[in-house]
């Protein structure tokens, strides 16, 4: 008797591997973080618009914990798509060329990504140190920001690795990958 991961699997048309590595386990599971976070901010705008349209209440620093919520979702987010690659739409050059030239075009598009993002983390390291040190403070309940600043660069981190993870897959085992591929035309 087949399981329901098998079955599901043979309805999907995917094969999934019974063994997944570690690797695959930690790209999943910040895919599911940057999933928590969306369900967080949409669960923070819902309840502080009903509760503002139904009862005239408002939730104390809604506004602040929303803006520093989706400053954290954008990071981890960047983090859920950068392995998978799916976000880069304009391949007009890619498409039009053999499989070596789109695996070249593919490794240098990823390491500059790598180099833009890692920039992009150590900057945001200077934003979360900036915001301890300035001691900067919600307006309703003058909670600390920097908390938040630092699950952003958490997520920031992660996409660094994530990305390394997908160079060094790019390079040494393409056949890892789950990018959908562009059939060449013909």
């Amino acid at each position: 008797m087949a399981s329901a991961a098998q079955t599901g699997a043979a309805i999907s048309g995917k094969q999934q591997s019974p063994h997944r590595n570690r690797m695959d386990r930690f790209i999943d599971t910040i895919e599911w973080v940057a999933a928590f976070f969306v369900g967080i901010v949409a669960a923070n705008i819902f309840l502080a618009v009903m509760l503002r349209n139904i009862f005239s209440v408002s939730i104390p620093d809604s506004y602040d914990f929303g803006r520093l919520m989706l400053g954290i979702l954008i990071f981890w987010g960047i983090a859920a798509t950068s392995y998978r690659g799916g976000h880069i739409t304009v391949d007009l050059l890619w498409a039009n060329v053999g499989p070596r030239y789109q695996r070249m075009i593919d490794v240098f598009a990823t390491m500059v990504l790598l180099f833009v993002v890692t920039v992009q983390t150590y900057t945001l390291f200077d934003k979360v140190v900036g915001t301890y040190n300035d001691h900067v403070l919600t307006f309703d309940l003058r909670l600390p920001t920097w908390p938040f600043f630092a699950v952003a660069w958490a997520g920031d981190v992660s996409a660094v690795l994530l990305i390394a993870i997908r160079t060094y897959r790019l390079v040494f085992q393409p056949d890892k990958l789950t990018d959908e591929q562009v059939k060449p035309v013909e």
